[in-house]
């Protein structure tokens, strides 16, 4: 019976929005006789309809949590429905007043019944005009909930509640809109988009043109923006557009990062590259940064250019103090990554954060997304982590291209019950423990190399599987194969690891990929709690840290910069492509400024090209000894920008380029290179 109740009144609404003309020569007359016939029947329709609604108000809640003394105003409030909403996202006695506003009698007298009933004694129900009415004092909030599309003098209502609106304070809109014919790549609508909802609103007095967001514009400066859209109850295959936008006054002096913490990402739907796959190929950085720190010698007037990839050295190098670091990938879903790790240090508790990626799994992730971490990221970002909340049910680390591999490692451990020999490594005691265990079995079956052997690396070594993985492209294992055999690349890598590198105290790259996870006393710095709690406050204060997608080197030529790291990405890239990024060296690095990569290659050709360009080319490491924690590149390069003679002392050598000597930077001390050993 209360499902045919209800879709009785579904229907009611449906008739008055679609058949019933309306009449009257006011607003205030128009609008009674539009939502008159459906006012009790409102809530209900509404809920399947104004998709909007709930994102608005958790995207305030997030901003307003933990103040007090608060006054909010809900303009075209109708039936008070977005105050019950807030209820259940913050504490109402966080609000000194509440205002629902609404010149539409039948739905003040539902929202009256409303108040009554929930017992709200902050609550008041004003019958008024949003473009004159003004509250008894400043307001902290103003919210247009699916109201502007429906006000005549939309310039006068919202020029109304700047007038009122705190220096802190926030406006908040959700609506539907139509986009302009040349909008934001987030908002573009077809022509025939454009006409036909425009079209269909009309018919209901709405007017969901451009107009009133740009108006919004012009009046605040955005903070946040979703776009989206929504079904239509009754009405199959039909989606709605809406969007969600939270603006601040321009120039605002008062401090609150709470509500508006610096913003690092760009707002724009990213596409991505065909031939990625639709994740993230790595879920953490698979270059040493405690080795990187060692040449990169960061300061805090250092400018950085990065490639994304996991996105941890990213976080790492703004721990370090670099005044900002701008990392970039083409494939979008680095960047959600980075942009969900950079939102959970600035939103979250350390307990969640390492829930959520020291762990990799949180079981209330999905909540927290809601209410805390997506009012902080991009719409391409928050759409992402929907789809992929469930990464955080059975471990994080086990999805993207990295995670097929730790499947299989799990998988394989498991088949050959030896999983108790796999815990018995990454927790061994000692160096020499570990080297002990692993060289007894697994080293050992790697270096006699049988006929078993080769079989089973080539079912792991072959190019798909190193791409869609390991992340190794087709370019880069072209340079494996001039210089050495692929099975012998990957022994020799693995072995020495595990020689020199101890996984239960350092290696965190191994140790996560044994086991899905790390350790409290092996993690990326991120995850260590003195670090955690100042990226909190470094990340949120100021714009440290710019997540861009598109191309290395289109994001390379739009500043200068004193510090680039290139990780393996010249291996990438077609000769053409190499002359390129080495202009863009030339142009946008400033003198004396550092360039430091890792190449596949014991000798890549690329690096004469780079020194050409005007840098001092030192080859630091070779795949001859150990390298790294990670291990996995045949070669580590640093280039100094030419400014003084002999920017870097080197003995005379016989190879291509001199090896494993002292830099020296202008007016800086000695940097000393440390043995290859795991810093123990």
């Amino acid at each position: 019976m209360e499902f045919v109740k209800g879709c009785v009144m579904d229907l009611q609404c449906l008739s008055s929005m679609w058949f019933k003309k309306i009449n009257g020569r006011t607003h205030k007359e128009r609008l009674e006789a539009f939502y008159n016939p459906q006012a009790e029947a409102y809530d209900r329709f509404r809920a399947n309809f104004l998709h909007g609604r709930q994102p608005l108000m958790a995207a305030c809640a997030a901003r307003l949590r933990g103040s007090t003394n608060m006054t909010w105003v809900d303009l075209g409030g109708g039936t008070a429905e977005n105050v019950d909403m807030m209820s259940q996202l913050i504490d109402l006695a966080s609000f000194d007043k509440i205002y629902v506003v609404d010149m539409c009698s039948s739905l003040c007298k539902v929202a009256r019944d409303k108040v009554k009933r929930k017992g709200w004694g902050n609550v008041e129900i004003v019958e008024g005009d949003a473009c004159t009415f003004k509250p008894l004092k400043e307001a902290t909030l103003v919210t247009f909930s699916y109201s502007l599309t429906m006000i005549p003098a939309f310039m006068d209502a919202v020029d109304q509640a700047t007038s009122y609106l705190a220096e802190d304070g926030m406006i908040g809109v959700a609506d539907f809109f139509t986009s302009a014919k040349y909008d934001l790549p987030n908002r573009q609508h077809t022509y025939s988009q454009r006409w036909f909802w425009r079209s269909v609103f009309d018919c209901d007095g709405i007017d969901v043109g451009p107009e009133r967001r740009q108006y919004l514009e012009h009046k605040l400066s955005p903070v946040y923006e979703y776009n989206s859209g929504g079904k239509i109850p009754y009405v199959p295959y039909i989606q709605a557009p809406y969007y969600v936008w939270i603006g601040r006054p321009f120039n605002c002096s008062k401090v609150n990062l709470q509500r508006f913490p610096a913003r690092a990402s760009d707002e724009f739907e990213a596409k991505r590259p065909p031939t990625f796959p639709p994740t993230f190929l790595y879920s953490l950085s698979w270059e040493d940064p405690r080795e990187d720190d060692k040449y990169l010698q960061i300061n805090p007037d250092d400018t950085v250019l990065t490639l994304t990839s996991g996105g941890c050295n990213a976080l790492d190098l703004v721990y370090q103090g670099a005044g900002q670091v701008v990392s970039v990938d083409i494939n979008p879903a680095q960047s959600y990554l980075l942009e969900l790790k950079r939102a959970a240090v600035i939103r979250l508790s350390f307990e969640d954060v390492w829930k959520m990626f020291g762990d990799g799994i949180h079981p209330k992730f999905d909540e927290l997304l809601r209410k805390e971490i997506s009012p902080f990221l991009s719409q391409g970002a928050a759409n992402f982590w929907y789809q992929k909340a469930y990464y955080f049910k059975n471990g994080l680390y086990y999805h993207g291209g990295m995670g097929r591999l730790l499947r299989a490692v799990k998988i394989l451990a498991k088949v050959t019950r030896k999983e108790q020999w796999v815990d018995c490594l990454v927790n061994a005691p000692t160096l020499e423990k570990q080297k002990e265990l692993w060289f007894s079995t697994v080293g050992k079956w790697l270096r006699q190399a049988n006929i078993f052997t080769r079989i089973s690396s080539f079912l792991v070594t072959n190019r798909l599987v190193l791409w869609f993985c390991a992340g190794v492209c087709k370019g880069q294992l072209s340079l494996i194969r001039k210089e050495d055999n692929i099975y012998d690349y990957i022994v020799r890598c693995l072995n020495s690891t595990a020689e020199y590198s101890h996984l239960r105290d350092s290696n965190y790259f191994y140790r996560c990929c044994l086991t899905g996870r790390f350790s409290k006393h092996c993690c990326p710095r991120f995850l260590e709690e003195e670090p955690f709690y100042q990226l909190k406050e470094d990340l949120a204060t100021k714009e440290r840290l710019l997540i861009r997608t598109g191309t290395f080197v289109g994001e390379l030529r739009k500043r200068m910069y004193t510090k680039v790291i290139l990780m393996d990405h010249v291996d990438w890239l077609e000769q053409p492509d190499i002359d390129t990024l080495c202009e863009a060296l030339r142009d946008q690095v400033r003198p004396g400024g550092r360039v430091i990569w890792r190449s596949a290659s014991r000798s890549p050709g690329y690096a004469k090209c780079i020194e050409k360009a005007g840098f001092k080319v030192t080859r630091i490491h070779t795949s001859e000894q150990y390298m790294d924690r990670v291990n996995m590149y045949a070669s580590f390069y640093v280039a100094i920008r030419n400014t003084t003679p002999a920017p870097i002392i080197v003995p005379s050598t016989n190879t291509e380029f001199s090896e494993k000597k002292p830099l020296l930077s202008p007016g800086s001390p000695d940097s000393v290179l440390a043995t290859p050993t795991d810093g123990k």
